[in-house]
């Protein structure tokens, strides 16, 4: 089996993205730990330079294009994480981005983006699939580069230096827990852990209320489930038809694991009460899920990766009050 990308091409983006990306912490959970009877590390991506780990796959897409290429500028679609990471990548580099937005994205996300010099337009719908649909028809009309949030080599190569980072910083590593939407970040993760720790079990963990990539592993083909709201809104929504995460999910992911809304709101809620630290409901799927894995496997090394602290006032209410 050969992965579709090349540990190699992981390499060169950590050397790439270095002076664009802090390079997080990686923190030991001493409450978590005592709690649940294993030895649980919290990848803290949430401490990265735009509060999550999505700039580090746009800088080195960003970072990769000839001169002639940037010059055009980038194109992408977010209502979120993936917007911001480009816009930071291209401000970074000195170049223009064009972001397309549903009509209901957050109004101090579009504030970030526009303050980081990005053109905005506003798609007039709230499907997320409509502004994407109106980015990609933009950059093929203006012949600019479409940034892709998961499904593109060099995005999943720039996700893939967290697991450099993991094996290097946290020695011999039993598990590690990963939530997963479109599949790029446990994709590059997984790539760089099975070639250099090939012992270590990867978990990918969704939320229950919407689960596309482990419904889609479960059925063999790429399938779109039926999705409830859900607090993990970094990984929520369907995957694209041609996907390359796909295969690799299904190749290198050992287990999978689905997180209920209350186990979401709870892992949050400790973040806060137990490290005085700010995380976002993606965060909690992984950080939830790594506590659960630790009653099956006690005593064990286990790795969660806390991929942003993007969260809104309000979000963060409606999580503080379903934990109780």
């Amino acid at each position: 089996m050969q992965p579709m990308i090349d540990p190699t091409e992981i390499e060169a983006a950590a050397d790439r993205i270095a002076p664009h990306v802090l390079r997080t912490p990686l923190l030991h959970s001493a409450p978590l730990s005592e709690r649940h009877g294993a030895d649980i590390l919290i990848k803290s991506e949430h401490l990265q330079l735009t509060g999550s780990f999505k700039v580090r796959g746009s800088a080195n897409f960003v970072h990769s294009l000839d001169a002639d290429t940037a010059a055009l500028g980038v194109v992408t679609a977010s209502s979120g994480n993936h917007g911001i990471g480009v816009s930071t990548a291209a401000a970074s580099r000195g170049i223009a981005a064009t972001i397309f937005l549903p009509s209901t994205a957050s109004r101090s996300k579009v504030d970030q983006i526009r303050r980081l010099g990005a053109e905005i337009m506003i798609v007039d719908s709230t499907d997320s699939n409509d502004a994407e649909n109106a980015a990609r028809a933009h950059a093929d009309a203006q012949g600019q580069p479409y940034v892709s949030p998961y499904n593109d080599p060099l995005i999943i190569a720039g996700q893939g230096t967290i697991g450099k980072e993991i094996l290097e910083d946290g020695g011999p590593i039993d598990s590690v827990v990963i939530s997963v939407g479109g599949g790029g970040l446990i994709s590059g993760i997984a790539t760089w852990v099975k070639a250099h720790s090939p012992g270590t079990r990867i978990i990918g963990a969704s939320a229950l209320n919407d689960r596309a990539m482990a419904a889609s592993i479960e059925a063999g083909k790429i399938i779109t489930p039926h999705f409830e709201p859900t607090f993990s809104d970094g990984t929520a929504g369907g995957l694209e038809d041609d996907s390359i995460t796909f295969a690799i999910c299904r190749d290198l992911v050992d287990e999978w694991v689905d997180i209920n809304e209350r186990d979401i709101a709870t892992a949050v809620t400790n973040m806060i009460d137990d490290h005085h630290q700010l995380v976002e409901g993606a965060a909690g799927v992984a950080i939830a899920a790594a506590t659960a894995h630790a009653a099956k496997a006690p005593g064990s090394r286990i790795v969660a990766v806390s991929c942003g602290a993007n969260v809104s006032s309000d979000a963060l209410a409606r999580m503080i009050a379903a934990a109780g």
